[in-house]
């Protein structure tokens, strides 16, 4: 690929050296091409050293480079990347470097990117699907995304992640099971503020309820919100408790496209970021520990923590733009 300000190309110098090869005189060329004439000497000079090779750009990467990041502090970085997967965001702030001398480090060393690797062995397990076709809304509460995620309960005592999967084989035989959690998610498309509860299930009641409440607490934070984003769940489609909270709240509702949950990335991004950074973050002793754990992180998500698409800064910010 031509260097962006490159007045040639590879088929300009090739041209240059024919002319000077049938006689024309190198000031000449220089002017119908546009050049120096010391340009068209430098290609004439790389051409009989390297032929048509030559005539190809060079890297602009310097021989030597005093000020590159001294290979301490990229092996502190690869380090803690292995040990906390987390973004050059996070590493940055915990590391006190800037996230984009971070960034160059970890694409230096090809280092996977968070979306394509297991949160817990830290292993690659899928391929790329990055979308080159990202959106934000303008304003706050323009729309919400919503979601629900399924999560094991914690059995009291704690679980396998405490206690190893064999001490804890007795619970597949037990008649009276563990059963699930469901977080209920919204989140702000521009500021990307996210409340989120735990509740007994995903059922149309049960979800219409957690709208009401999102909605009412997006209010509270100044949001008024005018569209919510959901997949295309029977409770969300056809639900009467949801339609009803839509339309006293006057929201329009809008779904995914079949079979492309990416459609609804924030919300599915959101929970990722929850059970790395709060489900799985510790083994847990007991589901109610865990439950009440969600309050104090969603804190800390939305008025401490850095988020790399605000540019480090929390979500709470945006509100003050």
């Amino acid at each position: 690929m031509a260097h962006a300000n490159a007045r040639t190309n590879v088929f300009a110098r090739r041209l240059m050296v024919e002319r000077v090869a049938a006689g024309w005189p190198a000031a000449r060329v220089a002017e119908q091409l546009g050049v120096s004439w010391a340009t068209v000497h430098k290609w004439l000079r790389r051409h009989a050293a390297g032929g048509d090779a030559g005539l190809v750009d060079r890297s602009s990467r310097p021989v030597r480079m005093p000020a590159r990041t001294p290979g301490r502090v990229e092996r502190r970085v690869l380090a803690a990347r292995r040990r906390r997967r987390r973004g050059a965001v996070v590493l940055a702030a915990e590391l006190g470097l800037n996230p984009s001398t971070v960034g160059r480090i970890l694409a230096r060393h090809q280092v996977p990117r968070l979306a394509v690797i297991d949160p817990i062995t830290g292993e690659r397990v899928r391929t790329s699907r990055r979308s080159p076709n990202r959106y934000e809304h303008r304003t706050p509460g323009a729309m919400i995304h919503v979601d629900v995620k399924k999560l094991g309960r914690v059995p009291a005592g704690g679980g396998w992640r405490l206690h190893g999967r064999d001490a804890t084989m007795a619970h597949r035989h037990k008649k009276a099971k563990i059963g699930y959690d469901y977080i209920h998610t919204a989140i702000d498309d521009h500021t990307r503020l996210a409340y989120s509860e735990v509740l007994a299930d995903e059922k149309a009641h049960t979800s219409a309820g957690f709208l009401h409440r999102a909605v009412a607490w997006f209010t509270s934070h100044g949001i008024t919100v005018r569209r919510v984003l959901t997949d295309n769940a029977m409770v969300y489609r056809h639900g009467g408790d949801r339609g009803m909270v839509c339309s006293a709240w006057q929201l329009k509702r809008r779904f995914t496209k079949p079979g492309c949950p990416w459609t609804n990335g924030k919300a599915e991004r959101f929970n990722r970021t929850l059970l790395t950074e709060w489900a799985y973050t510790r083994p847990w002793t007991s589901n109610r520990g865990r439950t009440r754990a969600l309050d104090t992180f969603l804190r800390f998500y939305n008025t401490r923590r850095g988020h790399s698409a605000l540019g480090g800064r929390p979500p709470i910010s945006r509100l003050a733009t």
